[in-house]
């Protein structure tokens, strides 16, 4: 098992400097967040993104993934969709990521509709995903939270660029569970994203362990040559504690501890 950090929890921090903090303290890997609040964003321009892959390299970790906010569910024109799409698989490719996150959206649309939202923009980005050597993973969230609910969208695409992130928050929310969560995602899961917080009505992040989120559950039974992501959403919390070096190395003790339950579990 690989371990990667979000910069989720690192908010503004340059790239480099994530990079080193990820690498000191046992990563493997960053998630990205690809937003204009951060170093590297789709409209980064070709020097930042050299310098970016540059610097990860030099940290001697990789970037796992590009956490992109396309929202490929959601109403209106496809055509603003799948051109954000494309530029988050460029940047990813740029970075040699082998993964682009995105969000479903579609609240408040019909679950036919979104789904085939979602469906139509997700096949017509694929084979681009695919030139490039790049995944995009509909992350379990907001309209389509549970396996179950992402299952549906990407049974629907059916092409092997595009999969599943599996958020542990989210399909908890939706009330489904870890074994049933693995069975629907099945052959289209690209990593697992765990975090924990106190209680469902409470989503401030805790340190690993300290919450209410089964994980042990979610990670027991996953790929051993897979990757684990932990994404600390301090940057939505801003009064949560700080990732001093401490808690990124008992965050990177607790996944390991993970994987190894899981494996006697199994």
């Amino acid at each position: 098992m690989r371990y990667a950090l979000s910069t989720l929890g690192l908010p503004g921090t340059p790239l480099a400097r994530s990079a080193e903090l990820a690498a000191g303290h046992g990563y493997d890997g960053l998630e990205v967040r690809a937003h204009p609040e951060e170093p590297l964003h789709p409209q980064s321009p070709p020097g930042d993104r050299v310098a970016g892959l540059r610097a990860v390299t030099r940290a001697g970790v990789g970037v796992l993934g590009v956490a992109g906010y396309t929202r490929v569910a959601a109403a209106g024109p496809d055509g603003p969709v799948l051109a954000e799409l494309r530029s988050l698989v460029r940047l990813a490719s740029d970075l040699e990521a082998p993964y682009v996150r995105v969000f479903p959206g579609g609240d408040g649309l019909p679950q036919p509709q979104a789904d085939a939202n979602a469906v139509r923009r997700l096949g017509e980005a694929a084979p681009c995903a695919e030139r490039n050597g790049v995944r995009i993973l509909l992350e379990t969230h907001d309209s389509h939270r549970t396996g179950a609910a992402a299952a549906r969208v990407l049974d629907g695409v059916g092409h092997p660029a595009v999969g599943a992130l599996w958020d542990v928050l989210h399909t908890w929310l939706g009330g489904e569970g870890p074994a049933e969560s693995r069975r629907r995602l099945g052959a289209h899961l690209g990593y697992l994203q765990v975090k924990d917080v106190a209680s469902a009505d409470d989503l401030t992040p805790v340190p690993l362990g300290a919450g209410v989120l089964p994980l042990a559950g979610a990670v027991a039974g996953g790929p051993a040559d897979g990757w684990l992501c932990w994404e600390y959403e301090r940057r939505w919390y801003p009064g949560a504690a700080e990732l001093s070096g401490a808690r990124l190395s008992r965050g990177r003790a607790h996944l390991e501890g993970l994987v190894v339950h899981g494996d006697q579990a199994e």
